[in-house]
C-alpha cells in the first residue's frame, strides 16, 4: 500500500534509552506547593504579605497561604511528598521530581501550547508529532500518537496537531469518556464490506493513487491522507482489542479506578505494550486542576490521579516496559503560594496561575528515580536553583528518545524548525 514508508519505524540519532512516551497531563495547573514542593516558610508566614515588591498576577494575589496538606519524607530517598499523593509517594524512588520548571506566559492557552508544542503561539507541531516524525511507529495497525481525553482540554486539537509536518503525524484523538470499545471507536468497522472486499477496494484505489503520483510527483498532503486511510483500515483488527480494558483482570482495573483518568492510564499501558510511540492522557475536560477558588479541591483531584499513576508505574515494571518507557506527569504551569483575592471567589482559598516555578515528574526511560531536582524560592513562587525551561524539558525528552534536539528539524517556509525553537539544553544531571 501507499504511505507505509513514511510511517515505518526509523532509527534515532544515537542509541535511545526510551522507546515510547506516556504523558499524563493534569490540565488546569497542579499546585506545586500543595503536592511535590513543600515550603516550611509558607507555614511560618501564613497570612503575611510575601516579602519584597507586591507581585500582581492575572487575578490579583493576596497574602501567603500555607498548604492545607501535610508533607512527609517518602521512600529510601526521603523526597517529600504531599499526603494527597500517598501512592505516588510510596513509589517516589522511581520518580524524578523537577521542582524548578518555568515557562513564559501565565495564561492557559499559551502555556498549554508551550508544554505541548514548544511555542506559545499556534502553528507549531506537537511533541508527539515530532516523535512520530522522527521515529515512525512500531505498530502499523495503530496510530503512532494517540491522545485520550473525556472531552477537550483548553485549545483542543491544537495541542496534538502536526502543523506543517505531514498530517499523518498528528495525534489521533479518542474521546475516552466512553467505556465500551464500540463507543470509543465509532465507525471503525465497515458494516457493509468484509475485510477481503475492503482489501480489493483499497488495492484499486492504491493503484489509481500511484498512477496519479507517478504523473505529478510527490504530493505530501495526498500521501498523508492515503496513509491515514490505510491505518484506519488496519485498525479494524487491533484497535478494538487494545481499547478493551475489560480484557484486564478485575484486580488490575480496580487499581486504576472506574473513572476517566484511570481508564485512560490503563489504555496507555495497553498501547505501550503494542508499540504506540506516544500516548497522552489528559486528566479531564477543559481545565479541572484550575483551582482559583479553593485549593482544597486538589485533594479530590489527586485522589483520582494518585492510584492510576502508581498503578501505571507498577504495571510498566511488571510487564518489562518501565526501563524503556518515559513517563511524564505535569501541567501547563503551577500555582502561586499567595491566596487569590480578585473579589470573584466564593470560598477564597484558591491560588492563581504561576509560570515562574512549578513541578513536573519524570519516571522510567533513562531517568534517575528518587531525585528532587532544582528548587523554587522559600515560598515556592520562582525557580531559583537549576531552573528548567520547557525547552530544556523537551530537549531532554528528545535526548532520551535518541535525538539531538538541534538536529531533529523540518524545512518549512524557508527555515529549519525544531521542537525547541532556538533554545533548550539537555538536563544531564537527571539521566541515569
Amino acid at each position: 500500500m501507499v504511505g507505509l514508508a513514511r510511517a515505518a519505524a526509523r532509527g534515532p540519532h544515537f542509541p535511545a534509552k526510551a522507546k515510547r512516551v506516556i504523558f499524563l497531563f493534569l490540565n488546569g495547573g497542579m499546585s506545586q506547593v500543595d503536592t511535590f514542593d513543600p515550603k516550611p516558610m509558607l507555614i511560618k508566614h501564613d497570612g503575611e504579605p510575601m516579602p519584597g515588591p507586591k507581585i500582581k498576577t492575572d487575578r490579583a494575589s493576596g497574602n501567603l497561604m500555607r498548604s492545607p496538606f501535610e508533607f512527609k519524607k517518602c521512600g529510601q530517598s526521603g523526597v517529600e511528598v504531599s499526603e494527597i499523593f500517598p501512592q505516588v509517594g510510596a513509589r517516589i524512588d522511581d520518580v524524578c521530581v523537577i521542582r524548578s520548571m518555568y515557562s513564559d506566559n501565565g495564561n492557559h492557552g499559551p502555556s498549554l501550547l508551550m508544554m505541548n508544542c514548544g511555542h506559545g503561539l499556534p502553528g507549531r507541531p506537537s511533541l508527539g508529532s515530532w516523535l512520530t516524525y522522527g521515529l515512525g511507529t512500531e505498530n502499523q495497525n495503530l496510530p503512532g500518537f494517540i491522545v485520550l481525553c473525556p472531552g477537550y482540554p483548553v485549545l483542543g486539537s491544537q495541542l496534538w496537531d502536526s502543523a506543517f509536518l505531514p498530517s499523518m503525524y498528528q495525534g489521533t484523538y479518542i474521546a475516552s469518556g466512553e467505556k465500551e470499545p464500540a463507543r470509543l471507536l465509532q465507525n471503525i468497522r465497515n458494516s457493509r464490506l468484509s475485510l477481503p472486499e475492503q482489501e480489493r477496494q483499497l488495492a484499486l484505489v492504491s493503484k489509481l493513487n500511484l498512477s496519479y503520483l507517478d504523473r505529478l510527483g510527490s504530493q505530501p498532503q495526498l500521501e498523508a491522507g492515503i496513509a491515514a486511510m490505510e491505518v484506519a483500515f488496519r485498525m479494524q483488527t487491533e484497535a478494538p482489542d487494545v481499547f478493551d480494558i475489560g480484557k484486564e483482570s478485575d484486580k488490575t482495573r480496580s487499581r486504576y479506578g472506574d473513572h476517566d483518568f484511570g481508564r485512560g492510564c490503563l489504555m496507555a499501558l495497553r498501547m505501550a505494550e503494542r508499540g504506540v510511540r506516544m500516548t497522552q492522557v489528559f486528566f479531564g475536560n477543559f481545565q479541572p486542576w484550575d483551582s482559583h477558588d479553593d485549593i482544597r479541591i486538589h485533594a479530590k483531584l489527586a485522589n483520582a490521579a494518585d492510584g492510576p499513576i502508581a498503578a501505571l508505574i507498577d504495571d510498566l515494571k511488571s510487564r518489562g516496559l518501565f526501563e524503556d518507557t518515559l513517563m511524564i506527569v505535569g501541567s501547563e504551569f503551577g500555582r502561586t503560594p499567595m491566596i487569590q483575592n480578585s473579589g470573584l471567589e466564593k470560598v477564597g482559598n484558591g491560588r492563581d496561575h504561576n509560570v515562574h516555578g512549578y513541578t513536573t515528574l519524570l519516571a522510567g526511560g533513562g531517568v534517575k528515580g528518587g531525585l528532587a531536582y532544582g528548587a523554587t524560592d522559600d515560598f515556592g513562587f520562582k525557580a531559583v536553583e537549576k531552573p528548567v525551561h520547557v525547552h530544556d524539558l523537551h530537549a531532554t525528552i528528545l535526548h532520551l528518545m535518541g535525538f539531538d534536539h538541534t538536529r531533529l528539524t523540518y524545512r518549512y517556509s524557508g527555515r529549519d524548525f525544531r521542537l525547541t525553537d532556538v533554545q533548550g539544553n539537555v538536563i544531564h544531571d537527571i539521566l541515569s
